[in-house]
């Protein structure tokens, strides 16, 4: 290293990070300096500190390549053996049951492996609400009148989809808003939506070609927040799409799902809520906090059809829920129009 080659000694090497703590050809040296000392774990800071310290890739001196590609190599095998360690220090306890999925996911964290995700919601946030991804299917006995209608929901919906121009965008502008960078799914038709409730209204001309859906939502806690919820739907998503992460408005709802039509080999068709990956399953509903990041894809030839609705989060007590309502109807009797409210 050439630079590296004119500091001598460890004292030499402090006073260079001392005056430029960046210096990359100094971390490096100060790592190898440990690693020959027999201190590996200070070594694989120092080096870690230079990977992260080290230019972009386009500006990167050739002379230093050799020695990052070697400090990567090293914290890679360290950080291997810290990982088998834990997890062979901690099989005797069964950490990796099923009934300890929470502390799997703390685990993975640990190691880098996942993120960190929370509630973000894009327009209302309520404090004090638990970060859960996907909800457990069992507190949602009502799910079940849901599910026993998927047949003839499906039925509907292919009667729909025989209909051109039955399904339009999911994601649209407004004139009298400012357009917005919607990462490619503005007016896109390969997300497309046929609604039964949009933002809080009935489109009654659907309900009534699809009774099956709203038999079986009788019993569903649907949010009635007046241009805002609730909002029932056929979500489409075109062969080859991938809707981007992103987060919804408000962390007082849950999103619900009831796939319909489920193309391909399982894990083409997909959703990703924070760090949980899940493939959509024919007639298998389930619940999850939009708030989190999240995004989805069909990788498949064909397309995929879930019914899509909302429902009030089971934290939110029924005074919290009339709240929230209140809150919103002053909010539009204040500016005197409809919000520019998105699905």
């Amino acid at each position: 290293m050439n630079n590296s080659q004119d500091v001598t000694s460890i004292a030499a090497i402090d006073r260079v990070l001392a005056a430029d703590p960046r210096n990359v050809h100094a971390l490096i040296a100060k790592a190898d300096y440990l690693a020959a000392a027999g201190d590996p774990r200070s070594a694989s800071a120092f080096y870690l500190a230079a990977l992260r310290s080290a230019p972009p890739p386009d500006k990167l001196p050739a002379e230093l390549v050799p020695h990052l590609r070697r400090a990567q190599e090293t914290c890679a095998r360290q950080a291997r053996e810290y990982k088998d360690y834990l997890r062979t220090r901690l099989a005797n306890k069964g950490f990796d049951a099923p009934e300890h999925g929470r502390f799997a996911q703390a685990l993975d964290i640990v190691f880098g492996e996942k993120r960190i995700f929370v509630q973000e919601p894009r327009y209302f946030y309520f404090p004090g609400l638990p970060n859960i991804q996907f909800y457990e299917r069992e507190l949602f006995p009502w799910m079940d009148e849901v599910e026993a209608e998927t047949d003839a929901i499906r039925a509907e919906l292919l009667e729909v989809m025989r209909t051109p121009g039955a399904f339009s965008p999911y994601v649209t502008g407004h004139a009298n808003r400012p357009r917005k960078d919607e990462k490619g799914m503005l007016n896109n038709p390969d997300w497309s939506a046929f609604y039964f409730w949009k933002n809080g209204e009935p489109v009654h001309e659907n309900m009534e070609r699809c009774p099956s859906v709203m038999r079986a939502l009788r019993n569903a806690p649907l949010p009635k927040v007046p241009h805002r919820s609730p909002v029932v739907l056929f979500s489409l998503l075109k062969p080859g799409t991938h809707i981007p992460p992103h987060n919804g408005l408000v962390n007082t709802r849950l999103i619900c799902h009831l796939p319909l039509i489920v193309p391909g080999q399982p894990g083409q068709c997909r959703l990703r809520v924070g760090n949980d990956t899940r493939n959509w399953v024919p007639g298998k509903a389930w619940a999850f906090d939009d708030s989190i990041d999240h995004e989805a894809w069909n990788d498949s030839d064909q397309t995929r059809v879930i019914l899509l609705f909302d429902i009030w989060r089971p934290e939110i007590s029924r005074v919290e829920q009339e709240l929230v309502t209140e809150l919103f109807a002053a909010i539009d009797a204040y500016s005197g129009t409809k919000p520019d409210w998105e699905t």
